[in-house]
């Protein structure tokens, strides 16, 4: 193996059969996967797992594979995600990764249509932070969970009576392209806006219940600009797509947090669809209530990517090529700056 040359071979006992065929997944998939990622074979014969490879994988995919075993003892599903998590959970190494994995000790989100546990550790404490802070700032790219926690989180406080609604919204900016008139009525214009954010509440409930309670207005989704003049008391309130707010706009949505509310605040500020050299209000929010007391910030990067595995390995791509052309751009500034800098020569006189 390639990391280490002292190999060594870990044998996995599971007592309980009735669960392996989902720990193992579908031809095996699940196992596939751990050797991928972790650089180790894994050979299945009835209840028992051979591990072998390099000591600190080897390690690394009993780890796993104890994590998933145990969640599926507590009744909890897994798919190719929580094998991805359970990677990367273990790679963390971490105290808590193991209670993580499993949603112990207050890190798994009920939900009547399921149960949402972190998959990474930044995952966990964003959902730590949510429950214990009043506003919040999820920052960081596509696929990191930002919106979807916090969709989890409110629906959970809603059910159990901690908050008494929900308020959904996003700016209605167009993401690089013009769609033109929008025929219907003014929530059929704007649904095509705040259609991740319907997508996730039907993850979270059964379609009736999400129907009723949109239409009783327990739960309202509404664009951005239908926040100003309002103060949401008792009240989680997300604002996803946040990098396409401006300052103004951000501030007029920060000052509408009441009292027994929670107030959510997600974007990715590598994709802003504002006109070019508009700020974007998110990055002038944390700007200026970075420091402030009582105000969480919470950043995700490339590794907390929990959609598919191309998505992470994508948005690694564009960061290199961003950081590329910034330092080729901060070249060419510091070159003009030098020139700038040598006084013009003086023609000699004859």
């Amino acid at each position: 193996m390639s990391k280490d040359k002292n190999n060594a071979s870990i044998v996995l006992d599971f007592d309980d059969n009735a669960v392996l065929p989902e720990l193992f997944g579908e031809h095996d998939s699940h196992l596939a996967l751990i050797e991928e990622r972790l650089d180790v074979s894994l050979s299945s014969r009835g209840n028992r797992v051979s591990v072998s490879g390099a000591v600190e994988d080897g390690q690394l995919a009993n780890n796993v594979l104890q994590m998933l075993y145990a969640r599926l003892r507590d009744g909890l599903p897994v798919g190719t995600g929580d094998v991805e998590g359970a990677i990367r959970l273990a790679r963390a190494n971490t105290r808590d990764s193991a209670e993580i994995a499993r949603g112990k000790n207050g890190y798994a989100v009920h939900t009547k249509r399921r149960t949402i546990t972190p998959r990474s550790m930044q995952q966990a404490q964003y959902i730590e932070q949510i429950r214990t802070n009043q506003l919040i700032f999820a920052i960081g790219p596509a696929g990191t969970g930002k919106t979807y926690l916090a969709v989890a989180v409110a629906v959970s406080m809603l059910l159990d009576g901690s908050v008494e609604r929900l308020i959904l919204s996003r700016p209605a900016v167009e993401a690089g392209e013009s769609i033109g008139f929008l025929p219907g009525d003014m929530r059929e214009k704007v649904d095509p806006y705040l259609r991740p954010l319907y997508d996730a509440l039907h993850d979270m409930m059964p379609d009736v219940q999400v129907e009723k309670l949109l239409s009783n207005g327990t739960i309202e989704v509404a664009p951005l600009g239908f926040m100003r003049g309002r103060t949401l008391s008792n009240a989680f309130i997300i604002l996803d797509e946040a990098q396409n707010t401006t300052p103004m706009q951000m501030k007029m949505f920060l000052t509408r947090l009441g009292e027994n509310s929670r107030m959510i605040v997600a974007g990715d500020p590598t994709q802003v669809d504002l006109p070019p050299g508009a700020k974007s209000g998110l990055q002038d929010a944390t700007d200026i209530l970075g420091r402030v007391d009582g105000i969480s910030m919470v950043r995700f990067g490339e590794s907390d990517v929990v959609r598919h595995p191309l998505v992470s390995k994508m948005v690694q791509a564009y960061n290199a090529r961003d950081k590329r052309l910034e330092a080729e751009r901060k070249k060419r500034r510091d070159k003009l700056a030098r020139e700038a800098a040598i006084p013009p020569s003086v023609p000699s006189e004859e």
